[in-house]
């Protein structure tokens, strides 16, 4: 990878596993060869997995059902998000790279941000779902009219 800002978004509670060591060795890699790494330490930074109305700052419009999509879309609109998700949106929109680790396989996605997890029942820590559910919000990461390529990762290319 030529020198690019690259986010790593790491999931996993033990600084001495194998996650950990990949973590580590691929910063160093990527460091090497001129990349600017930044990292996303999940358990480290005590990252809110759940989804809630605290995502919000100021109020809320007054309802029965709080509806998460449209009200964290607006509240991005009106800058009114939680502040650790702002600073993820902020890695993200730096970012040149995002590489998924998932055990042993790397996944990289070139211009995106960089998550390394171990698989849980299928699927990624809930912490790390979290982490999806809470920064890839609607308006920032995708519309209905912005999906998939056409979203924030748009220029994004996978790397196999």
């Amino acid at each position: 990878i030529a020198a690019k800002k690259v986010l790593i978004v790491y999931a996993h509670q033990s600084t001495g596993s194998f996650n950990a060591a990949a973590k580590d060795a691929t910063e160093t890699v990527l460091t090497t060869q001129g990349c600017k790494v930044e990292v996303s330490d999940l358990y480290a930074m005590a990252f809110k997995a759940s989804a809630t109305a605290e995502d919000i700052t100021g109020n809320t419009e007054p309802c029965v059902h709080f509806q998460y999509g449209e009200e964290t879309m607006l509240a991005w609109k009106e800058g009114r998000l939680s502040a650790d998700i702002t600073e993820e949106h902020r890695k993200l929109s730096e970012a040149e790279v995002v590489i998924f680790q998932v055990i042993s396989s790397l996944y990289f996605l070139d211009v995106s941000p960089k998550s390394q997890f171990p698989m849980y029942w299928f699927t990624v820590p809930a912490i790390m779902k979290g982490w999806m559910d809470r920064v890839l919000t609607l308006g920032f990461a995708y519309t209905s009219e912005k999906r998939y390529s056409q979203g924030i990762f748009k220029v994004r290319d996978a790397i196999p």
